[in-house]
């Protein structure tokens, strides 16, 4: 188990970042999806891996803004990095609200006959309106958890197989911030038992929880699985937020936004130490939760509970049975 040094988050802030897209070693070979890759984190972790040499799918719901994305990041890698080699960028249909079309896009992948090194699991919505999703699940919910849960379990006998391997879960600080008790799993429809806040840090929650209990299934294999808050990023993840705050707060919000963000190439280093940086084998990193710059600390007591983790795994699972077309 890795004896890195666990900071208070608020320490974070303060120290040096442990990253830099410098200290990414060559990626020649390997294979790697990224889901929401067209934009924000997601298209900043898909630039810094392809221009390392990664094969990278991007798993998107609308091909034309993935093929967007992967004409810009052809452009701006040749730019930014003209040793580079020339990106291997694919785009890979994904709608993360409908969870049989999760378990198509992991088997319209496997059938590509491909190893997967890298899977990592980026996209995700916050603080949108109540909604339900394709599957009748709360929305947040179905999307930032259930629907990267069918993916990754679908691929992750390819993930073995092309093992040392690793799968990054994205989460976020406002996990702490879920329902009373966590996960209400019984009411977790109940538009009143919820508010905007609190159901997207249920999915957070939901994150933290899928992320541990498969780190701990993946315990005796060398594949790593670990669990990243981005930190206060200037992504479009905000673009619901006047519906939580009003037009007035959203623009005060925008205005801190500009000045204290990270932008999205320097937030996405935590996703990517995790997935690129060798003390992860080295050290046997896994089932760990990371803060800016790749930074560990501990997350909440609800997300170590491994009681609800199982329960949370158990929960899904059961969805999956009832809700998935084969």
């Amino acid at each position: 188990m890795s004896s890195m040094k666990q900071l208070a988050y608020w320490k974070t802030y303060f120290t040096p970042n442990r990253y830099s897209n410098d200290l990414i070693p060559d990626q020649t070979g390997k294979v790697a999806i990224v889901t929401g890759a067209n934009t924000g984190l997601g298209y900043a972790t898909m630039v810094a891996l392809a221009s390392h040499g990664t094969h990278v799918f991007l798993a998107c719901r609308s091909e034309e803004r993935a093929l967007h994305a992967i004409e810009k990041a052809t452009q701006e890698i040749k730019e930014k990095y003209p040793q580079a080699p020339a990106p291997n960028l694919e785009f890979l249909e994904l709608d993360l609200n409908d969870m049989s079309k999760c378990k198509k896009a992991a088997n319209e992948f496997l059938n590509k006959g491909l190893p997967l090194h890298l899977l990592v699991n980026n996209s995700g919505i916050m603080t949108t309106p109540f909604a339900l999703s394709a599957d009748g699940i709360e929305q947040q919910f179905a999307v930032n958890h259930m629907g990267h849960f069918v993916f990754t379990t679908a691929l992750l006998d390819r993930i073995k197989e092309s093992q040392p391997a690793r799968i990054v879960v994205l989460s976020s600080h406002s996990h702490e911030r879920p329902v009373e008790g966590g996960i209400d799993f019984d009411t977790l429809n109940d538009e009143k038992m919820s508010t905007i806040v609190s159901r997207y840090g249920r999915s957070k929650l939901a994150n933290v929880l899928f992320g541990k209990a498969l780190a701990r299934r993946l315990a005796d294999t060398q594949v790593y699985v670990n669990i990243v808050h981005p930190g206060f990023v200037d992504t479009e993840l905000t673009r619901h937020n006047k519906v939580l705050f009003g037009s007035v707060v959203l623009r005060i919000l925008e205005a801190i936004t500009a000045v204290m963000a990270m932008t999205p190439e320097v937030g996405a280093l935590t996703q990517l130490y995790v997935a690129t940086s060798p003390e992860i084998e080295s050290k046997d990193i896994r089932g760990r939760y990371f803060v800016p710059i790749a930074n560990e600390i501990q997350p909440s007591a609800y997300a170590l509970d491994e009681a609800l983790q199982e329960k949370l795994w158990a929960f899904s699972e059961e969805l999956v049975k009832e809700k998935v077309r084969a």
